[in-house]
């Protein structure tokens, strides 16, 4: 029966790049033979299948080609493997999934086990392996001696965790627990947020990133902050923003009104008459605090003066009295 690479990777001709990436991920997890050090010879050749599998149908040209042949037999007698691995970055992946680099470095192609691969009649050679960094020598796709030949210690790949975090915990510091996906296995690290950090900011956690290869280190996993919208507060820098509203006339003759902290307390401040719309008040103090210790922002307070909708019989006339007054 005909080798069909949808098959291979266990999915359907609709399925998208994101799917078909995901599907190579999860093959190339069970079947690398460093996964499987007691069946090297089986994963190696089910890791090669799967790759160049994935070759073919994460390059949207290729994998259109590889439509109209209709199966994997059919594509190879017109590309060689040299075609299908072109400008296929295997080391690249590898490390994209945790593995780490096999060194070289760049896209590779492949050395057909004649030494030169076949398209349209014409002859090429001298193109490396995409394997050779990961197995020993190999005569081709086929079976043969293979091994490790590089054994150097690597560290693992970093990665990257959005964390969403409200505003209080961005003022006061927090601490969190998320899970993160490391491999095919979940792992819950504790975090410590510092007070003060802003949305845009990345915390490192030296470590716990993708594991290393040959027994190196891990890599580093770095959170990406981003900061909750508040429904009362904003936040611009280290100073916070809240609105208030008052009556017109208490705008005219001043007042004294109770406005909320993020410290959990409430503060009244004075509103001078002839108070005008859109006034900011400073709070000084009541803001965020620098990270690292630096100095603490502000509070404002932006005043917005209400004008009645509706008003009465006995306002209505008052309001006219003050207008002709000038008011």
């Amino acid at each position: 029966m005909a080798e069909d690479y949808y098959q291979i990777l266990g999915v359907d001709k609709k399925s998208t790049a994101e799917e078909i990436k995901k599907a190579y991920r999860k093959l190339a997890i069970k079947w690398h033979p460093d996964k499987n050090p007691n069946n090297k010879a089986a994963a190696e050749e089910k890791f090669k299948k799967i790759s160049e599998a994935y070759a073919v149908l994460s390059d949207a040209e290729k994998r259109q080609q590889y439509d109209n042949f209709g199966s994997a037999d059919q594509f190879r007698q017109q590309y060689s493997q040299e075609d299908i691995f072109r400008g296929f970055d295997l080391d690249d992946i590898l490390r994209s999934f945790g593995f780490g680099g096999f060194g070289g470095g760049g896209a590779r192609t492949y050395r057909t086990s004649t030494g030169g691969s076949r398209r349209g009649g014409q002859t090429s050679q001298n193109y490396e392996d995409p394997f050779s960094n990961i197995f020993g020598s190999m005569g081709g796709m086929g079976g043969g001696q293979q091994n490790y030949r590089r054994n150097v210690p690597q560290k693992g790949q970093d990665a990257e965790y959005n964390l969403s975090i409200t505003l209080e915990e961005s003022v006061r510091g927090a601490e969190k627990k998320i899970a993160f996906q490391k491999e095919n296995q979940t792992e819950e690290i504790n975090v410590k947020i510092p007070p003060g950090i802003s949305t845009g900011k990345k915390l490192r956690l030296s470590g716990k990133g993708m594991p290393g290869y040959n027994g190196g280190h891990a890599g580093d996993l770095f959170l990406n902050i981003n900061v909750l919208p508040h429904p009362i507060f904003a936040r611009d820098g280290n100073d916070l923003y809240i609105e208030k509203s008052i009556r017109f006339t208490q705008a005219a003759l001043g007042t004294a009104i109770d406005v909320p902290t993020l410290d959990g307390i409430t503060k009244r401040i004075k509103i001078p008459p002839g108070t005008q719309n859109n006034t900011k008040i400073r709070m000084k103090g009541f803001g965020v605090p620098g990270l690292k210790g630096s100095g603490r922002g502000d509070q404002y307070v932006k005043i917005s003066i209400e004008v009645p909708k509706k008003l009465s019989e006995h306002q209505t006339k008052l309001i006219k009295q003050l207008a002709e007054d000038g008011i």
